[in-house]
């Protein structure tokens, strides 16, 4: 009594590429987990372009496991490719960057609290938390057909 449903997302990579919830152009995430009650979610980002993504920062951990393609932060020497997992700490701010010669990346990503959106200065200029993706998701499914409480599946 009181616990929350299991959750369990069988085509976690979906063939209907209605799922895919456009971000940016030539970017998209699908949401596998948004949980309301911690503040955190966890879905799979689809790159397919090269260049720069975004410049952010978190105020709590975030955990990434490359699934497809790879991918860098501009501030490290290191290179997150196909199996690699990655932690990124509190507080520090990163540029992610896919190579050129990378058609697609996905990515899982389990982000706690926000993603905020900085200037080359570290000037916060936007935000995603648990409820805008939310947000992102109930609109982009209503247009696609697939209706706005699609994405109540996937609340905890």
């Amino acid at each position: 009594m009181g616990i929350i449903p299991d959750l369990l997302v069988a085509n976690a990579i979906p063939q209907d590429e209605r799922i895919w919830v456009p971000q940016a152009p030539n970017v998209w995430f699908r949401p596998l987990c948004l949980n309301i009650t911690h503040g955190y979610w966890v879905n799979l980002l689809r790159v397919r372009k090269s260049g720069i993504l975004s410049r952010h920062r978190h105020p709590c951990p975030v955990h990434a496991l490359v699934l497809k393609g790879r991918w860098y932060y501009l501030e490290h020497d290191w290179v997150a490719e196909e199996g690699s997992y990655a932690f990124e700490p509190p507080g520090e701010t990163h540029t992610l960057y896919v190579p050129d010669d990378v058609e697609e990346m996905i990515t899982l990503f389990n982000t706690n609290g926000a993603m905020i959106y900085v200037d080359p200065d570290g000037n916060a200029v936007g935000y995603d938390d648990v409820f805008t993706k939310i947000e992102m998701c109930r609109k982009h499914y209503e247009a696609v057909g697939l209706g706005a409480n699609y994405i109540d599946q996937f609340v905890r």
